[in-house]
């Protein structure tokens, strides 16, 4: 299925009575809606608290395996039938696996919630997991794998998480490799399930024209009832570092690809509003200082970027660029120097202001859309215990000043906490290490 969508942010504290509405039935599955009357559809969404930093490293890509499998028919449904009952009312069905969640979804009409519902349930609760599926899901999967290490934009990034969470689950591919994949076993598959997907592990989420109680009567018939077990919970991540680290893939290939970043915050962390100002200022638009200098100035990248992650208890900063392969110390020198300029001298008060109102504005027009709330009340309420509105996170935002961005600058470019990877002809030898300087 789909790769998951980049990451939402929340804030704290109420402005207001909050738009959204939360249910915890007594088995411990929670129910969020977020009504949006002047819709005609309605996105649906069902939440499990697992991904791929729960796996072992046998298991390594198993919770993508199972995403996939889940489309493959039920007790009750053939493949065929699953896609067919939500596409003939001119719906969609999609899955997806992150780090720590997986999500099923689906957007109909507002009149076909039901219908959507039941599918979603099915998949969830009755997949049939069958050993000719797994097999031959495994050949698809391979060829995902095979597709993305054949990509180096895309490999670059699974590489730097290598670096920045060595022998870890995070630094681990999320779609696994062609070894993991090729071992899993059918009893594999359902004792994964059997752990994980359980109804305190489990979040309902749906925005759009919805009725908060109807949707909750319709969980209520669907779901299992009683009090459940809980759900295993994820290692923590390791993030101690002592020097700058790298891992360089000698490839031929047309350009270089690199990402060079940061460990950054985690998930709930006070400075995350900062660290994306910062982001968004450094490197997530055209009029960012990197895409300006390296790109525009200087001629040395088509694609140039950087984002950030936040899980549970970590993050990352990161910048990526594809360049000629013999202007890879170059650029990599280029991002460096800027990175140590916002470190020294913070921003600019325009461009803190061009990246609040860059940020608002994207914002504003992304709440416009039911999938993307039915996102972002989903991972919110899975992931942290709440949702926050529109107005709250707006909030945040604006009161990030530029001492603020300054200061989170300083903390997390720092240079031992430094870490590349990069795919390309000519990556190899000391060079890349010695130009690894803040």
């Amino acid at each position: 299925m789909s790769r998951p969508p980049a990451a939402r942010l929340r804030g704290e504290g109420r402005t207001q009575p909050p738009p959204h509405r939360v249910t915890a039935l007594p088995s411990g599955l929670r129910v969020v809606t977020l009504e949006m009357p002047a819709m005609e559809s309605v996105s649906l969404g069902i939440w499990i608290g697992t991904g791929g930093r729960y796996e072992s490293p046998r298991l390594n890509g198993v919770s993508h395996f199972l995403e996939h499998l889940l489309f493959k028919g039920t007790d009750r449904r053939s493949a065929r039938r699953l896609s067919q009952e939500i596409e003939s009312v001119g719906g969609s069905l999609n899955g997806f696996t992150g780090e720590e969640y997986t999500c099923y979804m689906a957007k109909v009409l507002h009149r076909h919630l039901r219908r959507a519902a039941n599918v979603l349930f099915d998949m969830y609760l009755h997949a049939s997991l069958k050993a000719e599926d797994v097999e031959k899901e495994r050949t698809v999967i391979r060829e995902e794998i095979n597709m993305y290490l054949d990509m180096p934009a895309q490999h670059v990034t699974d590489l730097f998480n290598a670096v920045l969470w060595p022998g870890q689950p995070l630094g681990r591919p999320l779609v696994g490799t062609a070894e993991t994949v090729g071992a899993f076993t059918p009893d594999d598959l359902r004792a994964y399930r059997a752990r994980h997907y359980l109804p305190k592990n489990t979040v309902v989420a749906a925005a759009g024209k919805v009725a908060h109680e109807e949707l909750v009567r319709i969980v209520e018939r669907l779901a299992p009832g009683g009090p459940g077990r809980p759900a295993p919970r994820s290692a923590p991540a390791a993030d101690r570092q002592r020097r700058p680290a790298l891992l360089l893939c000698d490839k031929k290939t047309e350009q270089t690809h690199l990402c060079v970043g940061v460990r950054g915050y985690r998930r709930e962390h006070p400075d995350r509003y900062a660290l994306h100002l910062l982001s968004i200022a450094l490197g997530e638009n055209m009029s960012s200082r990197l895409f300006q200098s390296v790109r525009e100035r200087h001629g040395l990248a088509y694609a140039i970027g950087s984002s950030v992650v936040r899980y549970r208890d970590t993050g990352a900063f990161s910048v990526h660029a594809g360049v000629e392969n013999n202007k890879f110390l170059r650029a990599l020198r280029l991002i460096l120097r800027e990175l140590a300029s916002v470190r020294d001298e913070g921003l600019r008060p325009a461009e803190l202001a061009r990246a609040k109102e860059y940020w608002t504005g994207q914002f504003a027009m992304e709440f416009e859309k039911t999938t993307r709330n039915m996102l972002g009340i989903g991972e919110g309420l899975l992931l942290t215990g709440r949702v926050l509105t529109k107005e709250e996170i707006l909030s945040n935002i604006a009161r990030v000043g530029l001492d603020d961005v300054r200061r989170v600058a300083a903390d997390i470019f720092r240079e031992r906490r430094l870490n590349l990877a990069a795919i390309g002809p000519a990556v190899g030898g000391t060079a890349a290490h010695d130009a690894l300087h803040l």
